[in-house]
């Protein structure tokens, strides 16, 4: 299924999921304002079912499945949040769910995949092609292959997150998303176009991984190696066909945070707003910081895009920066 979706697809998603999703809150810090002398409101979905804003997209898909469709089950490829997410959405729905995950995922993620049910194949992300894993098995096993972020029914999805963050604080000068694949970028690009059209939307990557900002500049979808960021949710090789379509022209840039800035943006957020944030979370907060001399005076959005981390990894990375 091969279509662009637009806010109309966002609109219906919306209401086709929220009898299983947590409208989660939106913060403010009147530490945060002062340092950007701005108006700065976070969008936290590290407080979404299974911990990520991936569920949106995930219960979006799999609520439009056949009957036959649910019968045979689904596959998907992941590294842990939308693992996580098609294992939960598969369990509330009640059918099967086989994930193809790295065999280094973060443990946190695999053993939360494994409680919602998630039949688990691994494979080594530096050496192996997930994609064609699960092509492999979808046709073998007769299941439907729901990709994390190329497909209409995930972009639309992932899309509610900027639609309840604009609907409740109104109009923003400026939207700062994580990129990975860009289902979340993408998603969230056609609802703030639709929502708030003046609002400035940047995606930010891990500068270990910018493959988005290589496309974004040149104007075509570029393939890197596997990055190696403690992003883990963010070490994509490529966007997505659908993703970079609306990417290219809703997008007002592309930027990146090193793993430094996502170690302090992680640590800033749980010392000053109390909250577990994952690196790849992070990453919009990150951006912002860095250039928050430019958004003096302005109007602030950053999606916390999940909290799923390991607790001895974010301690680890915690006391390193002490």
């Amino acid at each position: 299924m091969k279509f662009i979706p637009d806010y109309n697809h966002i609109h219906a998603a919306h209401s086709r999921i929220k009898p299983y999703i947590n409208k989660t809150p939106v913060f403010t810090s009147t530490t945060v304002n002062e340092l950007f002398d701005a108006q700065v409101y976070f969008k936290c979905e590290n407080y979404q079912k299974m911990g990520a804003f991936k569920f949106r997209g995930a219960i979006n898909a799999l609520c439009q499945f056949s009957d036959e469709q649910k019968k045979a089950g689904v596959i998907a490829f992941s590294s842990g949040n939308h693992a996580q997410a098609i294992a939960l959405a598969a369990k509330l729905l009640n059918m099967s769910a086989t994930i193809v995950m790295p065999h280094d995922a973060p443990q946190a993620k695999i053993t939360a995949t494994k409680s919602y049910g998630g039949k688990i194949v691994f494979y080594d992300r530096y050496t192996e092609d997930r994609e064609e894993i699960g092509r492999q098995l979808a046709e073998k096993h007769g299941m439907t292959l729901i990709p994390p972020f190329d497909h209409p029914h995930i972009i639309a999805g992932q899309g509610t997150v900027a639609k309840e963050l604009l609907e409740e604080i109104g109009d923003l000068d400026a939207l700062f998303i994580p990129l990975g694949g860009g289902g979340l970028l993408s998603g969230s690009a056609l609802a703030t176009a639709h929502l708030s059209p003046k609002c400035q939307v940047f995606g930010v990557e891990p500068a270990a991984g910018n493959d988005g900002q290589q496309s974004f500049k040149k104007g075509e979808i570029v393939h890197i190696d596997t990055p190696k960021t403690i992003a883990d949710g963010a070490q994509t090789q490529h966007l997505g066909q659908l993703t970079f379509a609306i990417i290219r022209h809703l997008v007002k840039d592309i930027l990146t945070a090193s793993d430094n800035q996502l170690i302090d943006a992680m640590y800033f957020l749980a010392e000053r707003m109390k909250t577990i944030v994952e690196p790849t979370g992070c990453l919009g907060f990150a951006a912002a910081k860095a250039m928050r001399e430019q958004l003096k005076g302005q109007r602030i959005g950053i999606i916390l895009s999940g909290g799923n981390i390991d607790i001895k990894q974010y301690t680890h990375l915690l006391a390193n920066k002490i």
